[in-house]
């Protein structure tokens, strides 16, 4: 008898399970045709039966063994020719005047490099400092900006902008008012 459904296992029923099993059908056909078991007691059936040493179907197609070839050493591939829009000239295609502008935030940051002496320890920053942090905290290494930082800021304008989000990006979305606090969900 299977633990909590109730099914016995008769002489017959574990006859017609080797059956099936031996024709190859899979645990949950099994069950299906049997009624009144689950696929996981088929498969506990079968284990104690020790029916389970038949071979495995499968779907995919067995991969042929390939001969052993001689390993050659790749060749560097050669850049591709630039390709030229129909009737266009070569130097046309090859005009910064097709090429898209660099935003100019994006050459900002690109050109906003803070030299290696300015990094401060914390021992050595003061109230016009910049205080983002550089590297990992656990390491000696571990520094600050220490860029100049306009009065009352934390941070210099560089690092102010890797912050601070737009307030527009920081909102979350509304609650719904049939919503419950989570704390009323577990009890």
């Amino acid at each position: 008898m299977s633990a909590g459904s109730g099914t016995t296992w008769t002489n017959d029923r574990v006859e017609q399970l080797k059956t099936l099993w031996i024709e190859g059908l899979s645990a949950s056909q099994i069950a299906s045709q049997l009624g009144g078991v689950t696929r996981n007691a088929v498969i506990g059936k079968v284990h104690r039966l020790g029916l389970s040493g038949r071979q495995k179907t499968s779907t995919r197609p067995v991969k042929k063994a390939k001969p052993e070839s001689k390993q050659v050493a790749k060749q560097p591939r050669k850049p591709a020719k630039a390709r030229t829009a129909v009737g266009a000239t070569a130097a046309q295609a090859r005009s910064p005047s097709h090429l898209p502008e660099p935003l100019p935030q994006k050459l900002a940051e690109k050109n906003n490099v803070i030299p290696m002496s300015r990094y401060l320890t914390i021992q050595e920053l003061d109230a016009h400092t910049c205080r983002w942090p550089i590297g990992d905290p656990q390491s000696p290494q571990f520094r600050y900006c220490g860029a100049p930082t306009d009065p009352g800021q934390i941070y210099c304008g560089p690092c102010s902008q890797k912050a601070y989000l737009p307030r527009e990006s920081k909102r979350r979305p509304a609650a719904t008012t049939n919503q419950q606090p989570m704390w009323r969900k577990f009890r």
